[in-house]
Order: structure tokens, then sequence, then C-alpha cells
């Protein structure tokens, strides 16, 4: 499976990005994506989640700020970003994973939040 996001760039405070990520590959029918982000300097963490069945899954305190779709016709999977703050500045990566051992990451994009 490879995985590609774009949509990320350079938003001043309080702007919208739609960050994509398209699959390809062997995709299986039962599989869950995620979106995480990594800050400079720190560690990888957990945005948001979403199944092939569409159960959706945040980080509580981004609730309400970013909303995760994907289209399975497409094998593509989003994160809407709102009202985006300094603090989101981040490489975003998504990841696949299915009934397989891999856990499968794009290259990452990053967003960058300043004025």
């Amino acid at each position: 499976v490879q995985l590609v996001e774009s949509g990320g760039g350079l938003v001043q405070p309080g702007g919208s990005l739609r960050l994509s990520c398209a699959a390809s590959g062997r995709i299986s029918s039962t599989y869950v994506m995620e979106w995480y982000r990594q800050p400079p300097g720190r560690q990888r963490k957990l945005v948001a989640g979403i199944t092939s069945g569409g159960r959706t899954n945040y980080e509580d305190s981004l609730k309400g700020r970013f909303t995760i779709s994907r289209d399975n016709a497409k094998n593509t999977m989003y994160l809407q970003m709102n009202s985006l703050k300094p603090e989101d500045t981040a490489v975003y990566y998504c990841s696949y994973s299915d009934s397989g051992p891999a856990i499968y990451w794009g290259q990452g994009t990053q967003v960058t939040v300043s004025s």
C-alpha cells in the first residue's frame, strides 16, 4: 500500500486547510486510516482515525475543529482543519492498516500556522 499526502502549506491563524491522503495498491475492504502529526522536536501523536465503515475517532482537544472523512471510491482520506492555531503547526502523516501485520505511512505534509 502506498500513501501520498497533500494539501499542507502556510496558513494564518484562524484559517483552514484540507489535507488529503490518497491510497493505492492492495486496499482491503476492511481497514483503518488515521492522521497523525508531529510538531518540531516532539513525538508523533494521533489526530483522528476512520474505519472503512465510517466510524471515526478524534484526539479530544481537536474535536469540533478537525473533521476526518473518506471517499472509498477514490481510496482517499481527508482531514478538514478549521480555526487553525500556531500550535497546530506540524508535519501531518497518514497511515493505513488492515488485518495484516504492517502499518503503512505516507511521507508527510507540512502544515505551518503563522501570521
